[in-house]
């Protein structure tokens, strides 16, 4: 080799390699993995029946969301904020429209297996939580909500689901936690036997991998650690909210099932916990010890999925961003600038430590990729001031 060439070999080794193009990017999923992801879509609304109104009608914010499901394409989806009714009309016109495809857009992607159940949002706690005299409304809800099932959660997956094995712990009290945080004295007598620890709820869903296996979803969307004062109750719950997988996964057993079953996750099971969890474990308002706990827990492994567009969005958007420590590329959610809190990553994908991560990232395009108008934040953004966040899983 001549020395003219060995120089362009070393210089090309060194020289870190190019982004990828709008058009690699996101990769498909690995050869042989499976792609989870969670996306709170923001496709609630103010009164029962809009969020179906919404999809059925190919409204452009549910058009948003179907676009970015369909170029990521995962193979099990956890969608938050997308309301829940009882005769699951919202999440099957999302299934439709995702089979059905979008004009100019990536191809349909059909999810066969779906699971859904009641939050606790807007579910009445027959408790004058709010002081201001009567037991009604939505600050007096066992979740904040307008009505019964605002704000809601469901799964879609091309893999199929064991329902029948599925535990929901929506009923379970607050207090029933050992060394909960659960401010009593900022509660009318009495309340803290009745409340219920989950804002929406907690699920273990297990679906069944290709060679035969249980993968435990661990699905959840905590309350906001704000909106309160002083005694910091949406903070203590959102923190006790988290900590509750952490329990789960160190096999303690003192959480009981809506059906009455004890007991944690079983040892070696395989799992991940994902979800709108609403705590940065670097910036925001959250207490960091509840999510810190979780992203180090032994059985967990943290993937740090990144995305072309979070650091770039923060360094424009300024603000609070400013004086963060977090890793922008991590962030998940593009909040207030101003007064704060900026963007903050709070959507997580956290597989245990026996799977394998062959990918990861964030749906959060660079500025100069056309699919950023996707994500363009404002009053109400075009698809949701959350983004999408995925892991491949071997």
């Amino acid at each position: 080799m001549s020395l003219r060439a060995a120089l362009l070999t070393a210089a090309l080794a060194a020289a870190p390699a190019a982004a990828p193009a709008a058009e690699d990017w996101p990769p498909p999923p690995a050869p042989g993995s499976v792609r989870v992801a969670t996306f709170n879509a923001s496709l609630s609304r103010a009164g029962a029946g809009l969020a179906w109104k919404a999809v059925a009608e190919r409204q452009d914010q549910a058009l948003a969301v179907a676009r970015i499901l369909l170029t990521v394409r995962p193979d099990v989806l956890l969608v938050q904020e997308l309301d829940h009714d009882p005769e699951g009309l919202a999440l099957a016109a999302l299934a439709d429209l995702l089979e059905a495809g979008v004009e100019d857009g990536p191809p349909g992607l059909a999810y066969p297996h779906r699971f859904s159940a009641p939050p606790n949002t807007g579910v009445p706690s027959g408790l004058d939580l709010d002081g201001d005299g009567a037991a009604r409304g939505p600050d007096d809800a066992q979740g904040w909500g307008r009505f019964a099932g605002q704000y809601g959660m469901a799964v879609l997956s091309r893999l199929p689901l064991d329902v029948s094995a599925a535990r929901t712990f929506r009923r379970l009290p607050w207090a029933a936690m050992p060394g909960a945080l659960l401010p009593a004295e900022a509660y009318p007598a009495g309340a803290p036997a009745r409340l219920r620890l989950s804002s929406k709820s907690h699920w273990d869903l297990p679906a069944i991998l290709p060679d035969g296996r249980r993968l435990h979803l661990l699905a959840s969307h905590p309350t906001p650690p704000v909106f309160d004062g002083p005694e910091d109750r949406n903070g203590r719950r959102n923190h006790d909210e988290i900590r509750f997988w952490a329990d789960y996964l160190s096999g303690e057993g003192w959480m009981v099932d809506d059906a009455g079953r004890a007991g944690a996750l079983p040892e070696g099971a395989s799992a991940v916990v994902l979800g709108d969890l609403n705590a940065d474990p670097m910036d925001g308002d959250g207490r960091r010890e509840g999510i810190g706990a979780l992203l180090d827990h032994p059985r967990l492994q943290d993937p740090r999925p990144r995305s072309p567009g979070g650091a770039a969005a923060a360094q424009a958007q300024g603000g609070a961003n400013a004086g963060q420590r977090g890793d922008p590329a991590l962030d998940t959610a593009d909040w207030r600038d101003a007064r704060g809190p900026g963007n903050l990553r709070v959507d997580f994908v956290l597989p245990t430590r026996d799977l394998e991560v062959a990918g990861a990232g964030v749906f959060w395009p660079a500025p100069e990729d056309p699919r950023a108008a996707w994500v363009e934040p404002g009053r109400r953004p075009v698809s949701s001031d959350h983004r999408l966040v995925w892991v491949d899983l071997r």
